[in-house]
């Protein structure tokens, strides 16, 4: 934004003394209009410039005004505001895209509610590296840690069970996977965000095995269960033609594993029962992980009393050529 201020102020007490000298002429040029005499309708040329005769007083007094300004030296102050991030966090979300994920105690699905959510979390880590990864009976990166947020949020979007992973629920991996990513960051703070809907059934590498690397690298995991409280319609079987079969099944949620792996690395665990809730759990954890952020003002100034000298020197030549040229014969 641009804004106008005085470097030196206090020169714009001189423009009181323009109203009185406006008045000294006014009163200087009535004197001399009266006594003017036209001796016949020859002179009425003369006569015409005695009339305006105080545009020379405009002119001085318009110089005058110009000068103190000048004076003032006024400038124009551009302020700008950039942030330094001070201390970043990389953080990576570790999303389990089992079939489970289709059930539908949350609106769409588990898996769209997740996205929804994680996508408006992605967007408030404006300062923040992110990644993905995705998890079922084994589990890949998805994303590595970034800060284009185009890219994270793209990923996130296509995020789909399509059955290349093998079906399960591999916990231990999705951790150590995610433990991967973080482990050679050189940010001040790492974040694991783990989110699953079932308990630990396939892999290679137990959950608490991954938790003690995530702690040895100094990774804080915040872990969530996802699902409503008793049963839910999810993927049973396949019909012919590929699509899931839904029935009732029991949510099944193993909350002390998820709890001791949060406890174990200085995290939280949260259970997310419905949209609304899973949509609190991503705040608060926002909440939580604050980068600290420098908030750096930039002003710069450009100098305006020139262009108030040029017009008054302007001005000054103006009265100078009009009294010696037309007005000479009254002067």
């Amino acid at each position: 934004m641009f804004d106008i201020e005085f470097y030196n102020p206090e020169f714009l007490w001189l423009l009181l003394i323009v109203p009185p000298l406006a008045l000294f002429f006014f009163k200087t040029n009535k004197n001399r209009t009266s006594s003017f005499k036209i001796s016949s309708t020859s002179d009425f040329r003369i006569g015409l410039k005695s009339r305006i005769y105080p545009v020379l007083d405009i002119l001085k007094l318009l110089t005058i005004t110009m000068i103190i300004i000048a004076l003032a030296r006024p400038q124009e102050i551009s302020n700008s505001v950039r942030t330094k991030t001070s201390s970043g966090i990389d953080i990576v979300i570790a999303v389990d895209i089992s079939s489970s994920m289709l059930a539908q105690d949350l609106k769409p699905n588990r898996l769209e509610a997740l996205k929804s959510v994680a996508a408006e979390f992605i967007n408030d880590r404006k300062n923040d590296r992110i990644g993905l990864v995705i998890y079922a009976g084994e589990s890949y990166t998805k994303t590595p840690v970034t800060s284009d947020k185009t890219i994270i949020i793209k990923s996130l979007n296509d995020i789909v069970f399509d059955g290349i992973i093998q079906d399960g629920t591999a916990i231990g991996m999705g951790l150590a996977t995610s433990v991967n990513r973080l482990k050679d960051s050189r940010a001040k703070s790492k974040v694991i965000i783990l989110l699953t809907d079932g308990v630990n059934n396939s892999g290679f590498i137990d959950p608490t095995t991954a938790a003690d690397l995530a702690t040895n690298y100094g990774i804080k995991t915040y872990t969530i269960g996802l699902g409503s409280n008793g049963n839910a319609l999810a993927p049973v079987a396949l019909n012919p033609d590929g699509s899931f079969r839904f029935g009732m099944t029991k949510v099944e949620i193993d909350e002390d594993l998820l709890e001791s792996i949060a406890l174990k690395t200085g995290g939280l665990y949260f259970r997310a029962t419905n949209n609304q809730s899973l949509q609190e759990i991503y705040d608060e954890i926002n909440k939580l992980e604050k980068t600290e952020v420098e908030e750096i003002r930039f002003s710069d100034a450009e100098e305006k009393y020139r262009i108030f000298v040029l017009i008054a020197l302007g001005l000054i030549f103006v009265e100078f050529i009009s009294r010696k040229l037309i007005f000479k014969s009254i002067v």
